[in-house]
């Protein structure tokens, strides 16, 4: 296949962070996947392939496994990992693309492997988070001049630079932007072409198993979970398959039930791949599109989390360095809370009794566990759960710090961008307005448990929890049991 026939990625998809100044590398593309972690409809590999069949040079793809990126355990780590071996078979038996795993810091290992294997140009994915932007900084710092690198926003339908060039106040600054963009950027993916050259320097072999083992034996504090398999095919399966896909089966219930905890099922249940990068969002929303005359309300709604209120949380991230601080409110919240952080608590608990959910708030501690057990809070529930912590700690900043400090440990969908944002909503009023003013919350929109009861049987969803924690619990005494068993008879 000649390299004119393989279509090009649209240049607003992508930073030139680096530029070397010969314009005809000689040496291979690499692609250093990071929140991308996905083959098909991945806009950073298709630019990698592009680049590499323009300069008739061999790609590959690089990998850097933290220890623990920003607190993650086992539940986060295994989903990963597990993906991404789905992800190695796959590419061995289709592309031909060697895939290469390093273990340590990332501004180490990338610059080593780059240089040991005369790479011309690096190709990354985007994030907003700041670990990943300064580790970025520091590879185009101490890379050969010989390098470029190419940064490549694959998450979002319409790049984040596209859409907005600044830190944009709510949705409904962003969404007409990004829907001026969407004719443009909202495309099918060109199908992905196998490399013309061959890698020619060895590839080690990766001992999957072992490393998962090892990884969740080391994390195993947080466990992994049971309901959601990983990896793209079980992605795109959630999505579209036939038995259980949210648009083939549940999507005509998403309009009416996606706000009561008590029909997880209405919901798309597609955060999990979607936070790894095991399924595109642009793919989620050309499928939807497809079925939107059959529900369009559903669909409309569906989209608007998607990529508006998604491509905004990526917005706050990138523009507000503060985005995990109260330094990143705007100045109404920030001032309104500190005008009442000393106001007199009823309840005052510590991280560790929120931990355990023990409070007399015997919803809270349904969500609680639903999320230590469950490892996905309800959406609705993850606003009461924020704004009872700003209720029962002392002061704005730590009730912050510890909402964080618990999303991020269970949710499997934790240390992303909705989740910080999703705090900061909760807590410090971004992308909300000022309410009516009160003790604790001064402007910052109340919630409480008379209005939940209004929302939805508070009774029926902490049963529900109840149930689905012992049930949870007796599987794992009987896996751990069975393992026992299985030692001894070894």
């Amino acid at each position: 296949m000649s390299s004119s026939s393989i279509p090009a990625v649209q240049p607003g998809r992508i930073r030139v962070l680096k530029q070397a100044p010969d314009p005809k590398p000689s040496g291979p593309v690499v692609y250093w996947m990071f929140r991308d972690q996905r083959l098909r409809d991945n806009w950073a590999l298709i630019h990698a392939v592009h680049q590499a069949h323009r300069w008739d040079v061999p790609v590959a793809i690089a990998f850097n496994l933290f220890h623990q990126f920003k607190g993650a355990k086992a539940r986060h780590l295994g989903f990963m990992l597990r993906g991404l071996k789905k992800l190695h078979s796959d590419l061995q038996s289709t592309l031909d693309i060697p895939f290469f795993l390093f273990q340590g810091e990332a501004v180490d290992t990338i610059p080593t492997f780059l240089k040991e294997c005369g790479a011309s140009l690096l190709v990354t994915d985007f994030s907003p988070l700041r670990e990943v932007r300064k580790w970025k900084d520091e590879i185009c710092n101490s890379v050969n001049e010989s390098v470029s690198i190419h940064e490549v926003d694959a998450h979002n339908v319409v790049p984040l630079w596209v859409a907005s060039d600044k830190l944009e106040y709510g949705a409904r600054t962003i969404r007409g932007k990004i829907n001026k963009k969407l004719p443009e950027y909202l495309i099918d993916f060109p199908d992905l072409a196998t490399p013309q050259r061959k890698w020619a320097s060895s590839i080690k072999t990766i001992d999957w198993d072992y490393l998962i083992d090892d990884v969740v034996r080391q994390c195993a504090e947080v466990p992994e979970l049971e309901w959601c398999e990983p990896g793209e095919g079980a992605a795109l399966d959630v999505l579209t398959g036939v038995k259980n896909g949210f648009l083939k089966t549940r999507l005509k219930n998403y309009s009416s039930e996606r706000n009561n905890p008590l029909k997880p099922k209405s919901l798309s249940g597609l955060s999990p791949y979607l936070h790894f990068g095991q399924i595109s969002a642009q793919r989620c929303a050309l499928e939807a599109r497809k079925v939107r005359k059959l529900y369009p309300e559903a669909i409309d709604g569906f989209l608007e989390e998607l990529v508006v209120r998604r491509e905004l949380a990526d917005n706050f991230c990138f523009y507000q360095p503060h985005y995990d601080s109260i330094q990143g409110a705007w100045e109404w919240a920030r001032k309104t809370l500190m005008d009442h952080a000393s106001d007199k608590r009823e309840h005052l608990y510590t991280r560790e009794q929120l931990e355990k959910a023990q409070t007399a708030d015997q919803l809270w501690n349904a969500s609680q566990l639903e999320m230590v057990h469950h490892g996905k809070m309800h959406g609705f529930m993850r606003m009461y759960w924020a704004k009872k912590i700003l209720e029962w700690t002392n002061g704005p900043e730590e009730a912050l710090a510890t909402s964080i400090y618990l999303n991020d440990k269970y949710h499997i969908d934790g240390r992303d961008p909705n989740g910080y944002v999703g705090c900061m909503w909760s807590i410090c009023g971004v992308h909300d307005q000022g309410w009516k003013e009160r003790p604790v919350f001064g402007k910052i929109r109340y919630m409480n448990y008379a209005g939940c009861k209004r929302k939805f049987d508070v009774d029926g969803y902490i049963a529900y929890v109840k149930k689905m924690v012992g049930e949870t619990k007796k599987r794992k005494a009987e896996t751990l049991l069975n393992g026992k068993a299985k030692e001894l008879r070894s």
